[in-house]
């Protein structure tokens, strides 16, 4: 069984790679990530399994124009909305967390998808 693949649609991070990316892949998820609405719809629309996404609510990315999107397309893939303000919400996303707290995100993934890492080690 293939490993979870997450869909990221966060701004360009000033470093190299994103923290939650990092965290992501580090838990052995799959991660495509996305920099505009348009790049987040494209790789959606272009890997049809994806598994859930995450988008980030800062500056240059719409929440709620992908969050329904996806949800006009299927209501299978769990949708989280990750904001740096502490009322900011996304009316579309299934859950709603903070973008200073990675380790919340990483528990939720794991309650919605499974933990890939024992995944390999019962391929082992």
């Amino acid at each position: 069984m293939p490993r979870p693949t997450l869909l990221v649609a966060e701004p360009e991070p000033i470093q190299a790679l994103s923290v939650r990316k990092l965290v992501l892949e580090t838990a052995k998820f799959n991660v495509l990530t996305a920099h505009s609405n348009r790049e987040a719809l494209d790789i959606f629309h272009l890997f049809p399994n994806i598994s859930a996404a995450v988008l980030v609510g800062e500056s240059g990315l719409d929440c709620d124009l992908i969050a329904n999107s996806i949800r006009n397309t299927t209501d299978k893939v769990p949708i989280i909305f990750l904001s740096g303000r502490i009322a900011g919400r996304c009316e579309y996303a299934n859950h709603n967390l903070q973008t200073g707290e990675p380790e919340r995100l990483l528990e939720l993934v794991r309650s919605l998808l499974g933990d890939p890492r024992e995944l390999d080690s019962k391929q082992a």
